[in-house]
């Protein structure tokens, strides 16, 4: 699925990976995150994807013009999660809002393992 946005200029499709790509890029930068994890982990052994996959850590969920962003995020030992988390949160709202005109209403950060 993807958003259509109308301009002066034409029309303006994205699509969920392009949102998906975009969010994983600004979790990676946030301090304490090692990395996206993949979405299907077995065996409890979370995969750690490199810059390329940024997308594939990420679940995007678009409804009009408000976006629903859940991220698979692998943690730096010795940091504090819940913080890391929060300044994923803000990071990514923030970077997605800007980057497409969404309104992001939810991010949600699943840490899949520590490193």
């Amino acid at each position: 699925m993807s958003k259509e946005i109308k301009t002066d200029l034409g029309l303006l499709s994205l699509s969920d990976e392009a949102i998906a790509t975009i969010a994983g890029a600004a979790a990676t930068e946030c301090y304490g995150i090692v990395g996206m994890a993949s979405r299907k982990v077995t065996d409890g052994l979370a995969e750690l994807l490199g810059r390329e996959n940024l997308a594939k850590g990420v679940e995007v969920s678009v409804s009009g013009d408000k976006a629903y962003i859940t991220l698979n995020v692998i943690v730096a030992t010795g940091v504090r999660i819940n913080e890391v988390a929060k300044n994923v949160v803000e990071k990514v709202k923030y970077t997605v809002e800007r980057a497409t005109g969404l309104k992001v209403v939810k991010v949600r950060v699943n840490v899949q393992g520590l490193r």
